[in-house]
């Protein structure tokens, strides 16, 4: 399985001394199979402003690859495993439900 990940939207509060500061990240993990068939799991992350860190990143500075390595670190053992196996069920509903037929009415008695 081919994992990716993306941002999708994120939460912003104004605190006093950081405006537009992120305060949740909304993502996705995406996985591709050796047969191209493709599932997602969307998660979000909250996050707490430290006023004491000298680390802040200004909104506008932000990128997708700075608010990932926030998730990363949050997404891991067994979540990461929840997240995974979710992925690969919604590729396998997808493969059953490919097969099924719906019902409908006889072509004669119409």
């Amino acid at each position: 399985m081919n994992y990716t990940w993306k941002i999708v939207g994120l939460v912003k509060k104004n605190e006093p001394d950081h405006p537009n500061t992120v305060v949740n990240v909304r993502w996705q993990k995406i996985g591709t199979d050796s047969a191209n068939n493709v599932g997602y799991f969307e998660g979000a992350t909250p996050f707490v402003l430290d006023p004491s860190a000298n680390n802040f990143i200004a909104y506008e500075d932000l990128t997708e690859e700075t608010l990932l390595s926030w998730v990363h670190p949050v997404v891991t053992g067994r979540y990461e495993q929840h997240v995974n196996e979710r992925i690969q069920f919604m590729i396998d509903q997808e493969l059953l439900e490919a097969g099924v037929v719906e019902e409908t009415e006889l072509p004669w008695s119409s």
